[in-house]
């Protein structure tokens, strides 16, 4: 019994040698592409959240470049898109009202474009579940990468956490307990690297 290898998604774009197929691949071809990477090789997507508007995330400009490696060296063509990116940092007024938003920008980023299967660059606690449910609903095989976690914070030699000193500290500061000084001087220890808080 001969086992058949089923055909790839991205092939309803590129494997075809109509007028579709030629525009399709001319358009990929502009950014230097060459004919053998539309062998029928899978076409995987590198999902990507990167923002300098989302700490967590910040850093996955770099991280996309080591993927890309990866799926060359597996025999993959890598392809990297955007989506939004809504880390809770600094979307008011809270990034869970887009994270639905979210999905539905990598649903369709997936859905639409000739991509075998995916991998998922995020971080936060908005990103991972809006690219898992985006991805879960086109159905094609899904990886996820994260980013890691950022770096502890440090302040004054002590450990603080990455969002919880400044309430600690809001609350010394209106109590008189500690100077504005004092307050300012833990922002930059805060956060010391990119990465999930």
């Amino acid at each position: 019994m001969s086992e058949t290898k089923p055909r790839l998604r991205s092939q309803q774009w590129f494997g075809t040698t109509d007028k579709n197929g030629f525009m399709y691949r001319s358009w990929m071809k502009n950014q230097g592409i060459p004919d053998h990477e539309f062998d029928g090789r899978p076409i995987i997507g590198i999902c990507n959240t990167w923002s300098e508007l989302t700490p967590c995330n910040a850093h996955f400009r770099k991280l996309a470049e080591h993927v890309k490696r990866g799926i060359y060296e597996a025999g993959g063509f890598p392809v990297e898109f955007p989506v939004f990116s809504n880390g809770e940092s600094n979307l008011r007024p809270s990034a869970m009202l887009t994270r639905n938003l979210a999905s539905m920008d990598v649903e369709e980023a997936i859905r639409g474009n000739p991509i075998d299967a995916v991998v998922l660059l995020c971080g936060c606690d908005k990103t991972t579940p809006a690219l898992l449910m985006g991805a879960a609903s086109v159905d094609v095989p899904a990886i996820v990468v994260t980013g890691g976690p950022m770096l502890n914070g440090k302040h004054e030699g002590k450990d603080i956490g990455s969002g919880t000193v400044v309430w600690r500290l809001h609350e010394e500061l209106k109590a008189g307990e500690i100077n504005l000084h004092q307050f300012l001087s833990a922002e930059a220890g805060m956060s010391r690297s990119a990465g999930t808080c």
